[in-house]
């Protein structure tokens, strides 16, 4: 199969439509996603290939939705919830995390919640309060929920077919700064990519670079930027956040001694934290300097004007990949 150039956001709707023409039981709903194709356009041209029946516009109501969700993924359906902007995912904490992340625990297996929630997450784009969220590990905190990334067009196309014929609940954020950042080779033969793995980008001896989503670019960078001051860098996507591919950063962090973690969203109890703690208890002996880390400041993300003093970039990697190295 030739594949296509596509953009992140493209790659999205393609695997949206490779869903809904293989399985009859994915629908699509959300704000927007019908008529208009979605505020950022992932859903363009659905309603017009597969009807108002598995495309559906909905009022302005998160938890109300999320609900709806739930109930049709209880009776056999598998949809797919567009969250217009990840602030406004908080609305649907009490239904995610009371009843869809619950849902096999509390039925004893009896019922499932393949549900995936999409929407768009992080900075970068000059966004207004609320649409500049990066609250992927309010969710990763939930036993029951698993928590998706992608970094690239082939990873989207990829992972999101995988989320969505997972039979529990995924959500799934992409970065909003990518869906139009470049373009990759994507080829629509409705192959999925493995969840719960890590991804290594770069290999390397001297660092371990570990970042996901709107990162995953700036990590690239600075390794490119260290490289060509002798300093090898191994860059590791996580992809998934929960469940966590401990295993493959164990094994990176054995061959290079050193690890540098970087997230978009505020540092404390952020997912840096928790990769750096897996570190410490099961391999402190592989390291050679401590763990960096390198964040959103503590502090909600401003107005534009702000915005590139908020978001980490390959500057404040590299500088802290720096940092471990002068430990040796």
């Amino acid at each position: 199969m030739t594949a296509a150039e596509l953009t992140l956001v493209q790659a999205v709707n393609a695997a949206l439509a490779r869903a809904m023409a293989d399985d009859p039981a994915v629908i699509v709903l959300g704000e927007d996603v019908g008529v208009d194709g979605g505020v950022f356009r992932a859903t363009e041209g659905l309603l017009a290939r597969f009807g108002d029946r598995r495309v559906l516009d909905t009022p302005l109501a998160e938890a109300g939705l999320a609900g709806l969700a739930i109930g049709l993924a209880a009776q056999g359906m598998r949809p797919v919830l567009e969250i217009q902007f990840t602030g406004f995912l908080y609305a649907t904490l009490d239904q995610v995390l009371n009843h869809a992340a619950r849902l096999r625990n509390r039925t004893r297996g009896r019922l499932t919640c393949p549900l995936v929630i999409r929407a768009p997450s992080g900075g970068g784009i000059r966004a207004v309060e609320h649409h500049s969220e990066s609250p992927e590990a309010i969710f990763a905190h939930v036993p029951g929920l698993r928590v998706v990334v992608p970094s690239s067009p082939a990873q989207a196309y990829g992972l999101l077919l995988a989320a969505i014929r997972d039979p529990d609940p995924v959500i799934f954020l992409e970065p909003t700064r990518l869906y139009r950042a470049s373009r990759e080779a994507v080829a629509d033969d409705g192959a999925a990519l493995p969840l719960d793995r890590c991804r290594i980008l770069r290999e390397g001896v001297d660092a371990t670079l570990v970042a996901w989503g709107g990162l995953v670019p700036e990590a690239v960078a600075a390794a490119d930027t260290l490289a060509a001051e002798g300093i090898g860098c191994e860059v590791i996507d996580l992809a998934t956040i929960k469940p966590l591919d401990e295993a493959t950063i164990l094994a990176s962090v054995g061959r290079t001694g050193r690890l540098v973690i970087a997230q978009e969203a505020p540092l404390t109890c952020g997912v840096a934290a928790e990769v750096a703690a897996r570190i410490a208890e099961r391999g402190l002996a592989d390291l050679r300097a401590p763990v960096q880390r390198v964040a959103g400041w503590d502090t909600v993300m401003p107005l534009p004007r702000l915005e590139e003093a908020y978001l980490p970039g390959a500057a404040r990697i590299a500088a802290a990949v720096r940092r471990a190295m002068a430990w040796s």
